[in-house]
């Protein structure tokens, strides 16, 4: 492995969803070899990834990509996460960089971005998507962190958390407890997702319809205010062996309560 990759941990909980494409993509990566080569060899996305050379002076980086379909790509983990999530999101990336576009498109790539585009970037930095029971959803917008991981504690075993931030990837390759995601507040439940799967024939094709659900439910309209509920990753049952001893759950520095 070449450009800093070698330090993922694959058998992490959190890279589940990548491991499959990602770690194949990283024993390919070769120090002599630009990664935006190797990436496109071993990914299928609907852009391809080409020096970080090619984004022109003066051009934003998210209309670059729309109107040419390219996307600048720098050899390192950040740009490395992105591209799997190119692969395993397609319509959900291309959904964000069209609301990116737009929006360049109405106000222009002026200092300051506007709300929208700032949520739209932090939802492909450090987002989160949350397949789980109301229960969960209920404390989890409630910043009431004992009862979400420690009363709730069984109840995670019907939750499905997937990391979305290639940012958010990037931090958990050296875990810290404080590290926070933005989880996405659309409810989409697995029965959901299970009975489309079923009425659609691809019963194994998860990822697929997640990916087309969540692109449906993005618009400006839905980032015009923050659309997101903090939660600190690695208090989630399973995802940490520290959490195991629930004192984890006391440190009010990471645990915060919600603010009245």
């Amino acid at each position: 492995m070449a450009h800093g990759l070698e330090v993922i941990d694959w058998s992490a909980r959190w890279l589940a969803h990548l491991r499959e494409k990602g770690e194949f993509a990283a024993q390919q990566a070769a120090e002599s070899t630009p990664l935006y080569e190797t990436l496109n060899q071993c990914l299928t996305s609907p852009l391809r990834f080409v020096s970080q050379n090619s984004l022109p002076n003066g051009v934003a980086y998210e209309q670059f990509i729309f109107h040419t379909q390219q996307c600048p790509t720098r050899d390192g983990l950040h740009d490395f996460f992105n591209a799997l999530y190119w692969d395993l999101f397609p319509r959900t990336k291309t959904r964000l960089n069209q609301l990116q576009a737009q929006q360049i498109a109405q106000l222009g790539t002026v200092r300051h971005r506007g709300s929208v585009r700032d949520y739209l970037t932090l939802f492909d930095e450090n987002g989160a998507l949350l397949i789980a029971p109301p229960e969960i959803w209920e404390a989890l917008i409630a910043m009431d962190w004992q009862r979400l991981f420690v009363t709730l504690r069984p109840l995670w075993q019907q939750a499905r958390l997937i990391p979305f931030g290639h940012a958010l990837l990037e931090k958990l390759v050296h875990p810290r407890k404080p590290i926070t995601a933005h989880v996405y507040m659309t409810q989409i439940t697995i029965e959901n997702i299970a009975v489309e799967a079923i009425n659609t024939r691809a019963s194994t094709n998860f990822y697929p319809i997640l990916d087309e659900s969540i692109a449906a439910d993005l618009s400006a309209a839905k980032f015009a205010t923050k659309p997101f509920a903090p939660l600190p990753i690695l208090g989630v049952p399973g995802w940490w062996a520290d959490n195991e001893n629930l004192d984890f759950y006391n440190d009010e520095a990471v645990f915060r309560k919600l603010r009245s």
